[in-house]
């Protein structure tokens, strides 16, 4: 497992540590062994509430002191957790894994809110990993963890160069990779049959790309009605892992 490249700004210097804020993403990511920990800054009240792992760094204030180091508004609860990025897996690994789980594969959907959620529904339909472009997919990011609520701590997600590649990979390792796409003729029902799946999603808006839509084997659509045109991706996400888990 090869350790991801701390992120880097547009002048190409090191930026800050991913900050995590709020209970569940605080205390997924204190149980999760793999990931490192820079420094946890939390209220006395807040510090009550768990036992703090051994050599953890821990500053101390107050509910005004820890506002100051996440977004405006944010909800830390009294903690926020500076970390290290997790390892990223390699794809290749993780095609090898003999569970059922569908893969889910994300096509330059950027919104860290999007990719949290889609997370959290992966690890509650039992999704084998989420697979992203490593230059059109958000960083770690306290808002991406506490959307995800503690899945971004349990879910593998690996990051790619080449998405269209990644898909060629994919097939190859025997998942049927399945576009959603809401123009298609055949429902994601009748798509799934008995296939592994890897269910491919494209950004809002855009959609699948051509050429990402190239390299899967069918395009099915969810069987939304007119009332509503499309599902935000996330949602879409969630309907078709449920499809996916439901075949039993």
């Amino acid at each position: 497992m090869g350790r991801r490249p701390h992120p880097r700004n547009a002048a190409g210097q090191k930026s800050h540590y991913p900050r995590l804020y709020g209970r569940h993403a605080v205390f997924a990511a204190l149980d999760n062994p793999e990931r490192v920990f820079r420094k946890l800054h939390v209220t006395h009240d807040a510090a009550k509430e768990i036992v703090l792992p051994k050599g953890l760094a821990v500053q101390y204030g107050d509910a005004a002191d820890l506002g100051r180091l996440v977004p405006a508004d944010a909800p830390h609860q009294g903690f926020v957790l500076e970390v290290e990025p997790l390892d990223n897996p390699y794809l290749g690994d993780l095609l090898t894994d003999s569970g059922r789980g569908p893969l889910v594969v994300l096509d330059q959907v950027t919104d860290p809110h999007n990719v949290g959620a889609i997370l959290r529904s992966a690890a509650a339909f039992g999704a084998l990993a989420v697979v992203t472009q490593d230059r059109h997919a958000p960083p770690e990011s306290g808002a991406l963890a506490r959307a995800a609520s503690g899945a971004l701590e349990t879910v593998p997600w690996t990051r790619v160069v080449n998405l269209a590649r990644a898909l060629d990979e994919i097939g190859e390792a025997g998942f049927w990779r399945i576009g959603l796409d809401g123009a298609a003729a055949t429902t994601l029902e009748a798509a799934l049959g008995a296939t592994r799946p890897a269910l491919v999603l494209g950004a809002e808006g855009e959609g699948l790309r051509a050429n990402t839509a190239e390299h899967c084997d069918e395009r099915a659509r969810l069987p939304v009605t007119g009332a509503m045109e499309s599902l935000n991706v996330s949602n879409a996400a969630a309907v078709a892992l449920y499809a996916a888990a439901r075949r039993g």
